[in-house]
């Protein structure tokens, strides 16, 4: 007998906005649903249905930050993103995490836009902008560029179920609405991490969970340094994030590493500490669990389990 999901599936939703193009020029594409109980745009041309993939990436990930922070969105996956008293220097460590990438991006904060702010991010090009406000000469500044998108993001609750089409069917899930705490993590290994690494462990956690799988994410005093986005081996993802914070000289020494599935051997682990990086947060649960945990042991490096898995396909 089913004891799963039961009931039947059905939708009707009459108000359709056109979008210049699907996911490529040669496809249509269309939205259903009430864009204006999400945002007011405030400027710029219409947006498309890429500029809707990016936005709900965006969107979701700077609602479980609670913190000043700016991020930049590429593709759906942060490509930088940083916590900091200060929202103008929230932007300029979000930006300093992939400059290269971010052109052409999408920028959030959970932050009204200043003026200082805004000077700083007008120096580079990008697709749109999403924030709880902006301040007029804020506003005055980021409306040069004709075309550039400014949204005013509005308080809303999401649905808590996600919907994706496929073969000739639906697939509906709960939404990923779990957000790690203190309380969550279970230390593992003899060296437990301190409080500083504990906040990074955090916040690497967070953009982990909506960053596209396999993916590691390398942090450094929340700021995103690193990561491996959508790669078929963890191994991979890791060589990806180490790179990316090579090439932009960022500090891997001192760093955290976050994982959004097990380790099924140690050489994540081991690649990760020859970095310099000596605190792990990873869901557990591999029935090789312990060999990673015997490599951090040997080699003074914190670790620390949640229990939940974020996988992002």
């Amino acid at each position: 007998m089913n004891k799963g999901r039961v009931g039947a599936f059905k939708i009707s939703q009459t108000l359709k906005q056109p979008l210049r193009y699907g996911e490529n020029p040669h496809q249509k594409g269309d939205f259903f649903g009430r864009l204006d109980d999400v945002f007011e745009q405030i400027h710029g041309k219409s947006i498309s249905y890429n500029n809707l993939l990016d936005l709900d990436a965006a969107i979701n990930l700077i609602n479980d930050f609670e913190e000043t922070t700016f991020a930049v969105i590429k593709h759906n996956n942060a490509c930088g993103i940083a916590s900091r008293e200060q929202l103008v220097d929230a932007w300029n460590d979000a930006l300093a995490g992939d400059p290269v990438s971010a052109f052409g991006g999408v920028l959030v904060t959970n932050r009204e836009i200043d003026e200082a702010t805004a000077a700083e991010i007008n120096k580079i090009f990008f697709e749109i902008i999403v924030a709880p406000g902006y301040s007029t000469k804020a506003l005055e500044v980021l409306q040069t560029k004709k075309n550039r998108i400014i949204l005013k993001l509005k308080p809303v609750n999401f649905p808590v179920i996600q919907f994706r089409s496929l073969l000739n069917g639906v697939i509906v899930q709960d939404k990923d609405l779990v957000t790690e705490t203190t309380d969550g993590l279970t230390p593992v290994t003899r060296v437990e991490p301190t409080l500083q690494q504990v906040q990074d462990l955090l916040f690497a956690n967070k953009i982990v969970k909506h960053t596209k799988s396999n993916t590691i994410v390398l942090a450094y005093n929340k700021q995103l340094v690193g990561s491996g986005t959508g790669q078929t081996s963890r191994v991979d993802a890791l060589k990806q994030a180490i790179e990316k914070a090579c090439t932009f000289g960022l500090p891997l020494k001192g760093a955290v590493m976050a994982s959004d599935a097990f380790f099924p051997f140690a050489d994540s682990v081991e690649m990760a500490d020859k970095a310099g990086i000596k605190a792990v947060i990873q869901p557990g649960g591999s029935v090789r669990d312990q060999e990673s945990v015997d490599y951090c042991n040997e080699h003074d490096m914190a670790m620390v389990t949640t229990g939940i898995r974020h996988f992002k396909h």
